[in-house]
């Protein structure tokens, strides 16, 4: 996946976000608390990017999988990656509308 499909989502793992989500995957989005009352995914959890490492603990206590969005894949692939290195299953969904559309 290069630079840009990071930057842009390209590089997410449809299969694997539907996968996830029909068993049960917690959905994450790490948009800003404005930008996520402006329109999320139905039951999504919203934890800000600034806040991620420091909320390592709660995201541990999630079962069946992270699925992270934000608007366009960027901040959830950093989020995806950062929480990748801390042993936890999960995967960057891209743009909050890709993973909408999945639900």
């Amino acid at each position: 996946m290069g630079l840009f499909g990071n930057i842009f989502g390209a590089g997410t793992d449809t299969e694997k976000v539907k996968e996830m989500i029909k068993n049960g995957a917690t959905i994450i989005d790490v948009r800003t608390r404005s930008e996520f009352t402006n329109g999320h995914v139905a039951g999504s959890k919203n934890i800000p990017l600034q806040e991620v490492q420091s909320r390592v603990d709660e995201f541990k206590k999630m079962k069946n999988g992270i699925v992270l969005c934000c608007a366009s894949g960027n901040r959830s692939g950093q989020a995806t990656d950062f929480l990748k290195s801390q042993g936890l299953e999960c995967v960057n969904g891209g743009g909050w509308k890709q993973v909408n559309a999945l639900v």
